[in-house]
C-alpha cells in the first residue's frame, strides 16, 4: 500500500503567480476543513492569507458563502483601504477587514489568520481567561496565546482591530472574550491547524474542569513541550494529516 508522506517541507516557487495560486488553494482547503469540523456559523468567521506580491492585500472569503462551498475562484483580494481589487464577489464580512487588516499590518511575519465562531472557542471565551497547560497538546499555546478582554459587539471598525492586534502581540493565538478564538501562522496551513488545536484545547479543559480540578503541567515541562509541538513546522505539517485525507472526499478546489 502506498503511504502518503505528511511531513511536508515549506515549498519553493518559481514565480509569484505560482505561490499565489498555491496559497489560495490552501486557503480554500482551510475553509473546507472548517466546514467539515462544523466551524461555519452563518456569515460569521473568516480565514485570510496575505498576498505574496502585494503585501498590503489579503485573500479572504466572500460574504454569504458557506465554508464547505468555497472554491478558489470565490476568494476575494482586499487591500488595506477595504477595497476589493480582485474577485467575482463584491462583499466581505465587515469584521473580516477590521480584524485581519490590522493583524496583517501589525505582524509582517503572519501569512494567515483564522477566526470562527466555533462552539468550544466561544464557550471558553465567556470565562475571560487563558488556557492552562493541562495536556501535551495544549502546551502548544503555553505562554503563546493572549486574551482580548474588551468586547464591544460586532467588530465594525479598524480601531478595535488595532486593539486586537496589540493584544495578540507576537503570539500565535488569542482568546477574544465573549466572542471566540483566533490563530495566526507563517503559513495558511499552520494558522488552520492551530485553530483546530485551540478549539480542542477549549473543549478538553471544559470537560476536565467539569469532572474535577485541573492539574496543570509545571512550567518547565510545559515550556519544553511547547518548544517541541508549538513550532511553525509542526503546525504546517500537521495540517496535512487532515487535508491528505479530506482532499479525497472533497470536490475539486475550483
Amino acid at each position: 500500500m502506498e503511504k502518503t508522506n505528511v511531513f511536508v517541507t515549506q515549498r519553493t516557487f518559481s514565480n509569484v503567480q505560482e505561490e499565489r495560486q498555491y496559497r489560495k488553494e490552501m486557503l480554500t482547503a482551510g475553509f473546507r476543513i472548517f466546514g467539515r469540523f462544523g466551524f461555519s456559523n452563518g456569515n460569521a468567521g473568516h480565514i485570510s492569507a496575505r498576498d505574496p506580491q502585494y503585501k498590503d492585500c489579503f485573500w479572504v472569503n466572500p460574504l454569504g458563502v458557506h465554508f464547505s462551498d468555497i472554491t478558489v475562484s470565490d476568494l476575494v483580494l482586499v487591500n488595506n483601504k477595504n477595497e476589493i481589487v480582485e474577485g467575482k464577489h463584491d462583499r466581505i464580512n465587515i469584521a473580516a477587514f477590521a480584524i485581519h487588516n490590522e493583524v496583517h499590518e501589525a505582524r509582517p511575519d503572519v501569512v494567515a489568520a483564522a477566526h470562527s465562531h466555533s462552539r468550544y472557542g466561544m464557550a471558553w471565551s465567556t470565562l475571560g481567561k487563558l488556557l492552562q497547560p493541562s495536556t501535551q497538546n495544549d502546551c502548544a499555546f503555553y505562554e503563546d496565546h493572549a486574551l482580548f478582554n474588551d468586547f464591544r459587539g460586532v467588530v465594525k471598525d479598524n480601531s478595535e482591530g488595532k486593539r486586537i492586534a496589540a493584544a495578540l502581540g507576537e503570539k500565535k493565538a488569542i482568546i477574544l472574550k465573549n466572542h471566540g478564538i483566533m490563530t495566526v501562522g507563517q503559513s495558511v496551513e499552520s494558522a488552520v491547524w492551530w485553530f483546530i488545536q485551540m478549539e480542542e484545547a477549549c473543549q478538553i479543559q471544559m470537560l476536565a474542569a467539569a469532572a474535577g480540578t485541573i492539574q496543570p503541567i509545571p512550567h518547565e515541562q510545559a515550556e519544553i513541550t511547547r518548544n517541541q509541538i508549538g513550532r511553525e513546522a509542526v503546525g504546517h505539517n500537521s495540517f496535512y494529516t487532515i487535508w491528505n485525507r479530506l482532499s479525497k472526499l472533497e470536490p475539486a478546489l475550483d
